[in-house]
């Protein structure tokens, strides 16, 4: 078995997706997914920039000839190059096992070592922006790796990551005993008969091959990973008491979770009533058991107290830390009148001028509610307010007229619906977009197509899809005064 750094990686992140890469059926895959490519091109591209700080040289050898790309990489350490690029490294375990290492970079240090006075350390460039567990636990496997090929035990790994001046130092006291423990895992798992349980992550799953084989599979065995709220540390509490199932849950009594670590607070009885949304496919009314943490009125109180509302969408290029376009829609109930403002950063310059707009848009409704779903908007708006230097007495009035949908939706509604995502909610309403297979992270891939292509299609693309969130937005915050008025 070849063991490389990207299966424990995957292994990590979903240990039934190394199962499925060596064992699944091909041609249940996804097509790959612009995201995940712009995702790839966006590591490549940093890790250009980085490499482009270092001089370095790289091993020689024909593509895919491991083995010679380990001698080359040898003979390179052995004449004590300072820096080297992707180096083949390869060393077999006590079982047998190749373990097979691709570091970015090997950089020498004085020490001592099988190549003389000198030894080499790894250094891995990631695309995020701070030390996750994964990123550690792979720089220890290069760590092991590269140990017993230069016969010369080290103390540290080193990774760089994006939007850090400095290199990230790996503890490997720390992190060889877990990256070892993992690899024997994944080591046992690869020897099973069967693939391991399905879990859908949604955020670690959405950009995975395998997500709709294993989503069709959930989705037959009703598995309690599709049920909100549902972690998967919460997941395991639950086994430890045989509730797998929508109905066990649904049946189950809250004092008998209360105590599971995980189930703090009214998580235990809202997540029993979520398992029974979804049996009796209808919504439920959750008990607002703290009244001082919450006015359960407060919606209904603020939907009454202006004729005029306004529903308020960002799209955002978290890349270039650019909030372009700031969707406005003003609905007058009384004159029956609606108005949608796409207000559009063409460039990264422009944000300031729309932000502008949006200030001088929104001030002139200075009762109306401002509704927006998740705290995004209300969070970039304290973020652009700062960064404009916009006076705060213009910004903590607009602030309080925010009511985040989302919010009031988690605190007072159960919902027969496997995400409380704006679109799942939405389409439950039968709300629809115009464009079926737009979606925010689409909207990332689209603005990046304008900035390269200069091709305003994609714009408009973005300004429908921006639009028709406002309209979610409002279907759903106008479903839940109506359930909550009468309910």
């Amino acid at each position: 078995m070849l063991i490389n750094a990207e299966v424990l990686l995957q292994y990590q992140r979903c240990k039934r997706r190394p199962y499925l890469d060596s064992r699944g059926d091909k041609g249940q895959r996804d097509a790959a997914d612009y995201l995940l490519l712009k995702l790839q091109q966006d590591k490549i591209a940093h890790q250009m920039r980085i490499l482009a700080e270092f001089t370095y040289q790289r091993p020689d050898y024909p593509r895919g000839d491991w083995l010679l790309g380990q001698a080359a990489t040898l003979e390179l350490m052995q004449q004590g190059v300072e820096c080297i690029h992707q180096g083949v490294l390869l060393a077999t375990t006590k079982q047998e096992y190749t373990l097979f290492s691709r570091p970015d970079l090997l950089l020498k240090r004085p020490g001592n070592s099988g190549f003389g006075d000198w030894m080499y350390v790894p250094l891995s460039i990631e695309l995020g922006k701070r030390p996750k567990q994964e990123y550690q636990v792979i720089a220890a496997f290069h760590a092991q790796v590269l140990a017993t090929v230069q016969q010369a035990e080290l103390e540290t790994a080193w990774l760089i990551l994006r939007d850090k001046e400095a290199n990230y130092p790996v503890d490997l006291s720390k992190w060889t005993p877990l990256m070892q423990r993992i690899m024997q895992e994944y080591i046992e798992t690869q020897g099973k008969d069967e693939a391991p349980e399905v879990f859908i992550s949604r955020q670690k799953c959405s950009l995975c091959h395998w997500h709709s084989a294993c989503y069709t599979y959930a989705k037959s065995q009703k598995h309690l990973s599709l049920l909100p709220g549902v972690t998967p540390g919460r997941y395991t509490q639950l086994k430890t008491l045989d509730i797998t199932s929508l109905e066990s849950l649904a049946q189950a009594n809250p004092t008998e979770l209360e105590n599971l670590p995980g189930f703090e607070r009214e998580v235990a009885p809202n997540l029993i009533l979520q398992a029974q949304s979804l049996l009796l496919n209808r919504p439920l009314r959750l008990p607002v058991p703290h009244e001082d943490d919450y006015t359960s009125h407060s919606l209904l109180y603020r939907s009454k107290e202006s004729s005029v509302e306004i529903y308020f969408d960002i799209e955002a290029q978290p890349d270039l830390n650019l909030d372009y376009l700031l969707g406005v829609l003003i609905v007058d109930r009384q004159a029956n009148t609606e108005y949608f403002y796409s207000l559009l950063a063409e460039s990264l310059e422009d944000e300031k001028i729309i932000w502008q707009q949006f200030i001088q848009l929104v001030s002139l409704y200075p009762d109306a509610p401002i509704y927006h779903f998740c705290v995004y908007e209300f969070d970039t708006i304290k973020r652009l307010g700062k960064l404009y230097r916009t006076p705060y007495s213009y910004i903590q009035p607009i602030l309080h007229r925010f009511v985040d949908i989302y919010e009031e939706l988690i605190l007072q509604v159960a919902l027969p619906v496997e995400s409380y995502a704006l679109k799942a909610i939405a389409r439950w309403l039968d709300f629809e977009w115009r464009d079926q297979e737009a979606s925010g992270a689409k909207c990332i891939y689209w603005y990046d197509q304008w900035l390269q292509t200069g091709d305003r299609t994609f714009l408009e693309a973005i300004q429908r899809y921006n639009e028709d969130d406002c309209r979610a937005t409002r279907s759903v915050k106008d479903w839940l005064v109506n359930f909550l008025a009468n309910s």
